[in-house]
């Protein structure tokens, strides 16, 4: 087990939830893991990392699948310009390779917005911390565990 699954296991785990990561495949968009997992392409709890220009530091953007996240909102909300987080940033702050962050088990937690478009499902999956392994969770305990906020900051890229 990588040390990346292992520490999102550990953050669950330490949460008090009964959501395990499951191995499901390679995948490297949200669409091929709401397939690979049988889901609404909604339902895959996207995490999007930005680059705070100001501090430097990392902001996690937990997005509904078909979601995009809007700059200006986005920036508004985290209080600073955003631009794109590099994958040295990403390893360094939250201890995953690009294509596996999860939500949770971050080595220094981001500050971190949760989409509402989330909370139209009973059950969301969300990365493990790998490309090919996920979890299911009710989005207000992703949400909870997460120490995101909801707000507003997508445009929908697809009809739902």
């Amino acid at each position: 087990m990588s040390k990346s699954l292992k520490r999102v296991t550990q953050a669950l785990l330490d949460a008090g939830c009964t959501a395990l990561p499951v191995e499901v495949g390679q995948a490297t968009t949200a669409q091929m893991a709401a397939d690979l997992v049988g889901c609404a392409l909604d339902q895959i709890a996207k995490s999007i990392i930005f680059r705070g220009e100001m501090s430097g530091e990392a902001v996690l953007f937990i997005t509904a699948g078909g979601n995009q996240v809007e700059a200006d909102r986005a920036s508004t909300l985290a209080g600073e310009p955003l631009g794109k987080a590099d994958a040295g940033l990403i390893r360094a702050q939250t201890g995953f390779a690009i294509g596996g962050v999860s939500p949770v088990g971050h080595l220094t937690p981001p500050r971190a917005f949760f989409d509402p478009r989330l909370d139209d499902f009973e059950q969301v999956w969300a990365a493990a911390g790998t490309p090919r392994h996920v979890f299911r969770i009710a989005p207000a305990e992703l949400l909870r565990i997460s120490g995101a906020q909801r707000a507003a900051f997508t445009t929908s890229a697809a009809p739902f």
